[in-house]
């Protein structure tokens, strides 16, 4: 018999803030049982085991972005939602680094494709389309965006800025400014 009030959503926001806590990798349906003071037999009910676990909290992360993404860039074009974009990945990774380091897990295409990593893919599209990107152009752009955004992320996380000056924000600043003048002239680079 299920336990009262565990639920595969509770589940998955208590994996979640234990992401946050402990990190990623540390989130198991054994620690989540712990958490709960229950037998790990009573969780398969809700959570099929921890790789369950982890899908089940990679997408409720890629939502939680997909929503404040959504909201950052609304009416925004340019250079104002290239920089609205990158730092709702930045804030929400220094908020959620768990979660965000779960937004990243590799999910099966089937799962993929009813993600909310489509409505991000659609959202940089559409910023990029402000750019006239298109095409193969517009595929290599996403790429160079995502690499940079989660680059600076996970190597400010891991401490990699902090022995130096200038500090990190103006280095995110600075390479806003470089990607959007990359972005506006990137059509005059290719032959």
């Amino acid at each position: 018999m299920a336990r009262a009030g565990l639920t595969a959503e509770r589940l998955t926001r208590a994996g979640a803030e234990m992401a946050d806590e402990a990190g990623f990798a540390q989130v198991t349906v054994s620690a989540l049982a712990r958490r709960f003071d229950v037998q790990v037999a009573s969780l398969y009910s809700h959570v099929r085991g921890s790789r369950d676990l982890r899908t089940r909290i990679a997408l409720l992360a890629l939502d939680e972005l997909a929503d404040r993404a959504a909201d950052a860039i609304a009416g925004r074009s340019g250079k104002d939602a290239l920089v609205a974009l990158a730092d709702v990945y930045r804030d929400y990774a220094r908020e959620h680094p768990g979660r965000y380091e779960a937004s990243r897990l590799r999910l099966d295409p089937e799962t993929a494709a009813g993600s909310a990593g489509v409505r991000h893919a659609r959202m940089t599209r559409a910023i990029l389309r402000g750019y006239d990107l298109a095409g193969d152009d517009q595929t290599h752009a996403v790429r160079l965006l995502g690499s940079v955004f989660h680059g600076f992320v996970d190597l400010e996380a891991a401490g990699g800025f902090d022995h130096s000056t200038p500090g990190s924000q103006e280095s995110w600043s600075r390479i806003l400014d470089v990607l959007d003048t990359a972005l506006r002239t990137w059509s005059r680079g290719t032959p």
